[in-house]
């Protein structure tokens, strides 16, 4: 061979290994761009560009899932693995944005048929498809406001939504340095001139609770989505 051949083939393997490594990475993180996240939307999402609702803590966001539960169990019945409350609305005390997150797991949320269709029929609207990211599923619901977020079995987005709620539901201080937080975030000029995607907003800013102890217990973060939960 050639030294220009050899030259060739040299750069067409380094070519291969970054265009591999690209993939890799793409698929082991959240759309960001503006095209991938339209990309996941099964339909175009509506952009809201006034600011982002947050109100006082409601007692009646646990009724909400409660009804949402009981709902989802008789639809799906033991394709149900694990159904849990999420997200800033499942917080005894935490200021919201009236939305109630909701975290499915099914034996396989890549197997659309098994459960898609039956949701479908229970009222349920099915609004994001992420195969590249742990096979995400977001569907919103028949009368009241929520994002249900199905994910499989062993899902480590699962055990990291669960974590950040059970420590901000068990810390106070962390649970208002997470408030005091967002709240800037939301109010901020810069913020506040950002358009705002009602149900898939950029998962491009996540913050951590400031606590050294939160970071030693897994680096326990919530993902700021453009909008606040």
């Amino acid at each position: 061979m050639s030294a220009a051949d050899s030259a060739r083939d040299e750069s067409s393997q380094a070519t291969s290994a970054a265009s591999t490594t690209e993939e890799v990475s793409r698929a082991n993180r959240a759309p960001s761009t503006e095209a991938e996240i339209l990309e996941v939307h099964v339909k175009p999402p509506k952009t809201l560009t006034g600011p982002v609702l947050i109100v006082d803590y409601d007692p009646v966001w646990p009724q909400l899932f409660a009804r949402e539960e009981a709902r989802i169990r008789a639809a799906l019945g033991e394709r149900v693995v694990l159904l849990e409350h999420a997200g800033s609305t499942s917080v005894p005390g935490l200021a919201a944005k009236p939305c109630i997150d909701i975290v499915l797991v099914v034996p396989d949320s890549a197997d659309e048929p098994a459960y898609v269709p039956t949701l479908e029929a229970a009222g349920y609207e099915l609004v994001i498809r992420e195969p590249q990211w742990y096979e995400h599923r977001v569907f919103k619901g028949p009368d009241t406001n929520i994002n249900l977020h199905v994910f499989s079995p062993g899902c480590e987005e699962v055990g990291r939504m669960l974590h950040f709620r059970d420590w901000l539901r068990g810390n106070t201080a962390d649970r208002q340095l997470y408030e005091r937080t967002r709240s800037w975030r939301v109010h901020s000029p810069l913020a506040a001139s950002m358009p705002v995607r009602t149900t898939r907003p950029p998962r491009q800013s996540r913050f951590r609770c400031a606590s050294a102890h939160a970071r030693r217990l897994g680096g326990v973060f919530c993902r700021c989505r453009g909008t606040v939960q």
